[in-house]
């Protein structure tokens, strides 16, 4: 029978020091010292991130983010126990982003998980290692029940992350989020625990 820590009971390494690791793949949480190379690695994959990440509703209005106030809030989220954001390495070297949102307790205990790479790695299996580990983490430590991953039906490299997982798709949300400048349908895939009771990274096989 798979355990889980009790309501409001946290991971025993606390997320500040957190470190996932298979193989070339490292987690660990996104800091200032990543400014840099962030920055490095988004300006060359502009073009190629820009259809499927997020944007702001025209009717937003609110100041431009920079790196250091995402890093910032994303920092505090993660201390009121709301996020995860962690930074995605491969062979030690800033690659992208895995990032847990949203997560409940509760009766619930869900979250959602969110991810971008570099397109230099894209293809070599290196996100569902990277989701796995997450996905496991929350699991495992965190004592979350259920994950929940939106992606546009356009976007066949992150549809292969979720198959390559075994993630069965729960849904299909019209207009679910405003990308590239339009809102923008998604289809939805989950996982609970009772499904991968050795961990998601032992399902995929690595």
């Amino acid at each position: 029978m798979t355990r889980w820590p009790s309501d409001g009971a946290r991971a025993t390494v606390p997320w500040q020091r957190l470190r996932l690791q298979h193989g070339p793949v490292t987690l660990r949480p996104i800091e200032r010292r990543d400014q840099a190379a962030w920055k490095e690695v988004r300006g060359r994959n502009a073009s190629w991130l820009r259809q499927w990440e997020a944007t702001r509703p025209p009717d937003d209005d609110a100041p431009l983010v920079t790196f250091k106030v995402m890093v910032r809030d994303l920092r505090r989220q993660a201390r009121q126990g709301r996020c995860l954001p962690l930074a995605l390495l491969v062979d030690g070297a800033f690659a992208g982003q895995v990032t847990v949102s949203n997560i409940v307790g509760g009766s619930a205990r869900f979250a959602s998980v969110g991810y971008w790479i570099d397109q230099r790695h894209a293809g070599r299996g290196h996100v569902p290692v990277a989701v796995a580990l997450a996905v496991d983490h929350c699991f495992f430590a965190m004592g979350l029940h259920r994950i929940e991953i939106a992606i546009r039906p356009e976007n066949t490299a992150s549809l292969r992350v979720v198959e390559k997982l075994g993630l069965l798709e729960v849904g299909y949300a019209p207009r679910f989020l405003h990308i590239d400048g339009e809102w923008r349908d998604h289809r939805v895939f989950a996982v609970t625990v009772e499904e991968v009771p050795e961990g998601l990274l032992r399902r995929l096989g690595t």
